[in-house]
């Protein structure tokens, strides 16, 4: 097993950094270029850059941001929002990303992660999948798009089991009722989605305290983790996550 990588994450709205609980009552917390540089050179693993709101808003990705968030990170870094052509995925890696994570579009358009993957190749296309409890689907998730906004009725671990079956290269499934709560990932999203696809999971979604990490491996099943609001607040560092996993057995490059 490749060593789990810890990614902070930048959700952005209005060219600034943002964390919000459910996705919604969002507070400032950075200057996106500052946060990410200081990241990188924290031990980052990865850098996710989130446009939160382009889908809603109709707009693309903020790549004139993307850039120069590229310019001053030295780890891989993941561009999603707004996601909706093969040209925009262009652009996201011309403008210095490594990847890019698709959500509304993937479910509005499975053609699209298709092609992505047949042109830029599976370790370049991460699909980003938003859920909330439903009890009435089969694995008591569902499938939300337009940044959490809209129900879709479709089950989240099916979901995946598609997109896995369409060849991406990573799975990146956040709980609209974890986030940002601060009380730990929904293990049994992660686990499911992880377990029925065998496809890499990025874990989302609710990181407060150290050993939240640790459940998302062992008991999630998470090949990567990520968070934000313990980041960009001072809660942890990287390096504190990194030491504490290693004590607990986990592999990390602690660089």
């Amino acid at each position: 097993m490749e060593p789990v990588r810890i990614i902070p994450c930048l959700d952005m709205k209005d060219g600034r950094v943002v964390k919000g609980v459910h996705f919604v009552d969002l507070r400032d917390a950075a200057d996106p270029v500052e946060a990410a540089q200081a990241y990188s050179e924290g031990g980052a693993d990865e850098i996710a850059f989130l446009d939160i709101t382009a889908t809603v808003e109709g707009r693309k990705t903020m790549f004139g941001v993307v850039a120069r968030v590229a310019e001053v990170v030295e780890v891989p870094l993941v561009v999603g929002g707004g996601i909706k052509s093969a040209d925009d995925i262009a652009e996201a890696l011309d403008s210095g990303a490594c990847c890019v994570s698709i959500s509304s579009a993937a479910f509005r358009d499975p053609h699209l992660v298709r092609e992505a993957v047949e042109r830029f190749g599976s370790e370049t296309v991460i699909v980003a999948i938003d859920a909330d409890v439903n009890d009435e689907l089969p694995s008591g998730r569902e499938v939300y798009i337009d940044g959490g906004r809209t129900a879709t009725g479709k089950d989240a671990v099916e979901f995946a089991q598609e997109m896995a079956d369409l060849g991406v290269g990573q799975i990146l499934p956040t709980s609209k009722t974890t986030d940002g709560t601060l009380d730990g990932y929904d293990l049994e999203l992660t686990r499911a989605i992880a377990d029925a696809t065998g496809a890499p999971v990025i874990a989302s979604g609710g990181a407060g305290k150290l050993e939240h990490f640790y459940e998302a491996v062992a008991e999630g099943h998470a090949q990567a983790v990520l968070a934000a609001s313990v980041f960009h607040f001072g809660t942890f560092t990287i390096r504190q996550v990194k030491e504490y996993l290693r004590e607990r057995g986990v592999e990390v490059e602690l660089g």
